[in-house]
């Protein structure tokens, strides 16, 4: 199956310039998102994870099915004052700007080993400081999963540990 078939590209989302690789469309259809979650658990199972970290927003759903096909719980980074309870918090930097991610703090344990997921990778700065929280609270980071790589971004240069991407788009 052609997953790329399932995901409709939007011009100038969120803002002009910008083309967004929109998932809806891969999740209207069973078939290819039971697909896309049979080829992550392919590759993920390899690194045997003990837990997800999913990322807001898209990423919490891919972990979440993600997590019950493999057996394995997830937990969820999210943007500041979303998460109940303690939480362990990371600033990092954007284009411009900067942005706020939090963890709970027991969504990890130490040396865990961890898959962070999202459902796409672009420059990388979310991914990086996903992984970095992680790592604040001892886990040990094996691999990023995710459904799509926009490759000429290079944002896997930001990024330390393996990465696995379903779908790859060159421009």
């Amino acid at each position: 199956m052609d997953l790329k078939q399932h995901i409709r590209a939007i011009p100038d989302f969120p803002k002009p310039g910008i083309l967004f690789y929109d998932i809806s469309t891969l999740l209207m259809n069973g078939t290819a998102w039971s697909e896309t979650i049979n080829r992550l658990a392919e590759e993920v199972q390899k690194v045997k994870p003990e837990r997800l970290l999913g990322i807001e927003s898209r990423g919490l759903m891919v972990s979440a099915a993600l997590s019950h096909r493999l057996g394995c719980g997830f937990a969820m980074v999210r943007k500041k004052n979303k998460l109940p309870g303690p939480v362990i918090a990371y600033k990092y930097a954007l284009e411009y700007g900067e942005d706020v991610i939090e963890v709970q703090a027991d969504a990890v344990t130490k040396d865990q080993k961890v898959v962070v997921v999202d459902d796409l990778l672009a420059t990388g700065g979310t991914m990086s400081a996903a992984i970095t929280l992680a790592r604040k609270l001892g886990a040990n980071v094996v691999m990023a999963a995710l459904i799509i790589e926009l490759t000429f971004l290079q944002g896997r240069k930001k990024l330390d540990v393996p990465v696995f991407s379903l779908l790859q788009y060159d421009n």
